[in-house]
């Protein structure tokens, strides 16, 4: 059975086309997959549908066999355990006026995941997996970079030890050289901590190095789903050619 399922999402606002438009795939544990495509293409809109941030027009969900569209908030909130998300914006994801120990603790405390006592160290822990030490617990967001600021995110989306992370584009508001270090530490974690992720992006070489299926979605609906290594050597649909060549590749690793 696969982690995660979607089957046919469709996601419509009155007066505009479809911004998801029959959308289906899987993720099997332990793999990454990568759904890209340009601005504008539903990429961030079938991550909230995935989180249950928004409700899919038609269409299903499935998380381990399990239906989340429509499901109950207190039972949405025990799968909120198993199923995390980073954003795209790693300042605009922080509480400015949280210290970065409240911040990584926060869901630890809500679901009860760690006694009062052990949350130092928790934290700590958590930071140290991320590639930060215990000098950031006493500091706040804007005394960080930008990478620095998406490490803590990572922390964060790490503490309740999801099965799954949708990563939403969590690269693209970094410069280059930081986004393949978050590359490499996306990689290393996958392993640490057995990892799922739904990696989602518009660059191609971040894809590849990531991904090991690759989902392209053009205008809301996906155009090609295949192995990385096929789609990136031999695309068969034109955008997919499109993206390819737009994108310089990057050395990453």
């Amino acid at each position: 059975m696969p982690l995660l399922e979607v089957r046919h999402l469709v996601k419509a606002y009155e007066g505009a086309a479809p911004a998801v438009n029959d959308v289906s795939f899987s993720i099997e544990r332990g793999e990454t997959l990568g759904l890209v495509g340009e601005s504008g293409s539903g990429k961030s809109t079938i991550a909230r549908m995935v989180m249950g941030l928004i409700e899919p027009t038609s269409g299903d969900v499935l998380f381990d066999g399990q239906p989340l569209t429509g499901l109950a908030p207190r039972k949405m909130r025990h799968l909120r355990r198993r199923l995390q998300i980073v954003f795209q914006d790693p300042y605009a994801a922080l509480n400015p006026r949280m210290r970065v120990a409240d911040i990584v603790a926060e869901p630890l405390i809500i679901h009860r995941a760690c006694p009062r006592a052990g949350l130092r160290a928790k934290v700590s822990e958590l930071l140290r997996a991320a590639g930060l030490d215990d000098s950031a617990m006493a500091r706040f967001p804007h005394e960080f970079s930008g990478g620095q600021r998406q490490r803590i995110n990572i922390a964060r989306a790490l503490a309740l030890r999801p099965e799954l992370i949708v990563l939403d584009e969590p690269l693209s508001a970094l410069d280059v050289s930081v986004a393949a270090q978050i590359a490499n530490l996306l990689r290393e974690l996958q392993r640490e901590f057995s990892l799922t992720y739904l990696f989602i992006s518009h660059s191609m070489p971040m894809v590849r190095y990531l991904a090991t299926r690759i989902a392209v979605l053009h205008n809301g609906r996906m155009v090609e789903y295949g192995d990385t290594a096929q789609i990136c050597s031999a695309p068969r649909e034109p955008y997919t050619q499109t993206l390819l060549a737009a994108t310089p590749e990057i050395r990453i690793g």
